[in-house]
């Protein structure tokens, strides 16, 4: 498979665009208030928001309007889980706002790729996509270390569960998952993605940092 590997000036500019840091919260909401709501999250999510169980997600530091956006899907039924769906339904709009800031206050903690051997490959499809088969770099929403873009609702990606993202990839490849609403980018891209090419983006973010 040829890979062809974004131009150094796209790179550049993505880093500039993507990496601000989260000082000014884009979500109007409350750490304070959010850390005294989180106490049922910390089961799935542990006490500061990083996961021991591999297929639960790492929130901490993730952008707080990606959190909000997706308590709102589970909440409305556009996105399903048996654990976040009753979860959500319990939460008002202050609830979510306030548990999206607190976790985006959090630091994530670093990992390492899962399998080293296939950074390659994962390294090339994350920075360069495959022309031949239609997909998308992932630089270009989730940026050159996957710190996301909170602007446009993109998660951060560094770090998270090599298990956790191949579910949420091949969710999307069979239409289990479709909260990334009308505009299907990410089952779109998904769909083009084989089972090798899932593994090794997969590992290859978990070690993002």
């Amino acid at each position: 498979m040829k890979i062809k590997l974004a131009p150094l000036f796209a790179i550049a500019s993505l880093a500039l665009f993507a990496t601000q840091a989260h000082a000014d919260s884009l979500v109007e909401g409350s750490a304070e208030n959010g850390e005294a709501k989180s106490l049922p999250c910390t089961a799935c999510h542990g006490p500061a928001g990083n996961s021991s169980n591999a297929l639960w997600p790492n929130i901490a530091g993730q952008n707080a309007p990606y959190i909000l956006a997706q308590l709102k899907a589970f909440r409305d039924g556009s996105r399903q889980d048996p654990l976040m769906s009753g979860q959500a339904m319990v939460l008002s709009d202050e609830d979510m706002a306030d548990l999206a800031v607190y976790y985006e206050s959090l630091q994530p903690a670093a990992q390492s790729v899962k399998d080293p051997s296939s950074v390659d490959r994962g390294e090339a499809l994350y920075r360069g996509g495959d022309s031949e088969a239609g997909v998308a770099a992932c630089i270009a929403c989730h940026g050159p270390t996957g710190n996301g873009n909170p602007a446009a609702k993109y998660p951060a990606l560094r770090g998270q569960h090599a298990d956790y993202t191949a579910k949420q990839l091949r969710d999307y490849k069979s239409g289990a998952r479709v909260s990334d609403g009308k505009t299907r980018v990410m089952r779109d891209i998904a769909e083009r993605l084989s089972e090798e090419d899932i593994e090794a983006l997969s590992s290859y973010v978990q070690g993002l940092r």
